[in-house]
């Protein structure tokens, strides 16, 4: 739909029965966070909080809350940015059959973002203490913006066109940030604002930076669009909501979206940063207080009828999952266009998204030969781990699309199964040891800093996985309480986590016990703190295993473990421990006084 303003878009929902209103005034420490996470859970409406304590203005969540209402949204617009996200992966399309896509090439002409001053005087202007203080968990270091979108130009080609807009979380009060004139910016290195950032410092300037919240509900979903290099976030934005971006500058330059509820003006300096954080993180685990840039708040300005839109973040699946499946329907068939032999490739939500990654590639090398091994998925994986966000990921798992046409990345259980049962675990585990991974990611060496395997199966079924522990099989002391996740998957409650030392000695004993029983049912053996919930279901395991979890200092295995030539692998069941260690950021806990004060609502 061509919503003008949020305004327009929460009435709409309202008319058609996918929102529910809040009238009794609602504490933004905690309990809104709770409300949402409560309604979410039961796949229920979005939100709207009329009285927001302690701010004058009302606040939505949960738009984005299912699928359905997702596209509900963008029914008028879905079709036409379908085609014009294959144009741009494929443009001889619009030349095979020009009719077909033609009101994709009238979509993008209509979307160019539109520069108009007389929005100015719909604005007035208002302080960072006065906007809602959002708190999502306990442990949080302060009031979020959790659905921002942060608008910042290229020092060296200024103009919108070649700006970025992307969605960073922003603090707002707390840590040692002073009220009302600074905020803190969290963002990661290879992001758009980050290069741009990089050019300001080298030229000794402030980069100037716009927060936009609110708004078309377009505007948030272009600012975490995947877009093809050279598509603006404002035009898809445009292209999406039926309605141009409206933007105009202030006095002071800065660049304000004419359709934003609110919109935070202010600069960062070269080499300027404060501590930010703790923030309640989407792997499910809080990530801890880091410097990152120091934003110094120049205004605040705010819409007359303007409702602050956020979202909650923590294990998932949450909000920002059904912002993956809709961008999924808008882009499902972008990045096999981009990666030559790629079927499709799947970032686990059950995992925490970044952790974990399941693709399917072509195998078409040495067809000649009778049995075939990785070798084309092996440089498709490559490809994989050098795009964008995905270059986080810590596991991949690719299976070879000619042993199964029918396989799918989303059904978890199926796709571990396939490959497990097929992986020469001498031969097709790849590390790349002392690289990057997510910056929210504990369970590396550091800050941004670990390891990550490409795990490829390709040809015939080398073991039959069994749905029980083999019978004769022994777990020895200290290691007692078990349980199978899935055929071949076994999980073992380990010892309380001490240090590497102690867990190299333990692991040792383990494989040393086990190397002589009869194994050739078990693919994969996890280590962990408790074994029941682990395997209680599939989105546990995945969950529980990738994000605690760093693979070239956790994978062990049974049988010989060797380097042959600098190749690691073993003869027996690989294990990955996946216990909680010192290190590692705590978990999400929601306060239970909190949650119990929620009967209140009725919901």
């Amino acid at each position: 739909m061509g919503y003008k303003s949020l305004t327009e878009c929460v009435a709409d929902l309202e008319a058609h029965g996918h929102l529910l209103r809040i009238k009794e005034e609602v504490d933004p420490y905690l309990e809104m966070a709770a409300i949402h996470l409560q309604v979410y859970a039961q796949q229920g409406p979005a939100l709207f909080f009329e009285k927001v304590k302690g701010s004058p203005f009302p606040a939505v969540s949960n738009l984005f809350g299912t699928l359905e209402r997702s596209k509900f949204m963008f029914r008028d617009s879905l079709p036409n940015v379908e085609k014009l996200v294959s144009l741009r992966s494929d443009p001889i399309k619009a030349l095979k059959n020009p009719l077909k896509y033609a009101g994709a090439a009238l979509t993008a002409l209509s979307a160019l973002p539109m520069k108009q001053s007389l929005f100015k005087s719909a604005f007035k202007k208002t302080t960072i203490s006065e906007l809602p203080q959002i708190v999502n968990w306990p442990m949080d270091g302060g009031p979020f913006v959790t659905m921002p979108q942060v608008y910042t130009e290229d020092p060296d080609k200024p103009g919108i066109m070649n700006a970025n807009l992307g969605m960073y979380r922003i603090q707002l009060a707390g840590n040692e940030y002073i009220k009302d004139a600074e905020i803190g910016l969290h963002y990661q290195i290879h992001r758009g604002i980050g290069i741009h950032q990089a050019k300001a410092n080298a030229k000794g300037q402030p980069l100037k930076v716009s927060v936009f919240i609110g708004g078309p509900p377009s505007h948030p979903l272009a600012a975490v669009m995947p877009l093809p290099e050279g598509l603006s976030e404002m035009t898809f934005a445009g292209a999406l909501g039926n309605r141009r971006f409206r933007y105009f500058y202030d006095d002071e330059g800065f660049c304000l979206s004419a359709d934003a509820d609110f919109v935070i003006t202010g600069t960062v300096y070269p080499h300027e940063t404060k501590p930010e954080g703790p923030f309640g993180d989407h792997l499910g685990y809080y990530s801890l207080t880091h410097p990152f840039p120091l934003m110094k708040v120049h205004n605040v300005y705010h819409r007359e009828d303007a409702i602050w839109s956020f979202t909650v973040v923590g294990r998932p699946p949450q909000e920002d999952t059904s912002f993956g499946a809709l961008i999924h329907e808008i882009t499902g068939s972008a990045l096999p266009q981009e990666i030559h032999g790629l079927k499709e490739v799947n970032a686990v939500d059950a995992a925490g998204v970044h952790p974990l990654l399941f693709a399917i590639g072509s195998e078409r090398y040495t067809p000649y030969l009778k049995g075939r091994r990785p070798q084309e998925i092996l440089t498709i994986a490559n490809h994989i781990l050098g795009k964008n966000q995905l270059s986080l990921a810590k596991y991949l798992f690719i299976a070879a699309r000619e042993d199964d046409e029918s396989l799918d990345t989303h059904d978890i259980e199926k796709f571990l199964h396939h490959i497990l049962s097929r992986i020469d675990l001498k031969r097709d585990l790849h590390f790349y040891t002392q690289t990057t991974i997510d910056t929210l990611d504990y369970s590396g060496q550091g800050l941004n800093s670990g390891s990550k395997v490409v795990i490829a199966a390709a040809g015939e079924v080398l073991r039959v996985l069994t749905a029980e522990l083999p019978a004769g099989v022994t777990i020895p002391e200290p290691f007692v309480e078990h349980a199978m996740v899935m055929p071949g998957v076994l999980a073992i409650t380990a010892p309380e986590y001490v240090d590497a030392r102690v867990a190299g000695f333990e692991i040792y004993g383990l494989a040393e016990h086990l190397e002589n029983q009869e194994l050739s049912g078990l693919a994969l053996i996890v280590l962990c703190d408790d074994a029941a919930f682990t395997a209680a279901n599939i989105n546990n395991f995945v969950w529980v295993t990738f994000t605690r979890s760093n693979p070239a200092v956790d994978i062990n295995g049974v049988g010989g473990a060797f380097l042959s030539p600098k190749h690691w692998g073993c003869t027996g069941p690989l294990i990955i421990d996946a216990r909680k260690k010192p290190h590692h950021a705590p978990e999400l806990i929601m306060d239970k006084e909190v949650e119990l004060n929620l009967k209140r609502f009725n919901l």
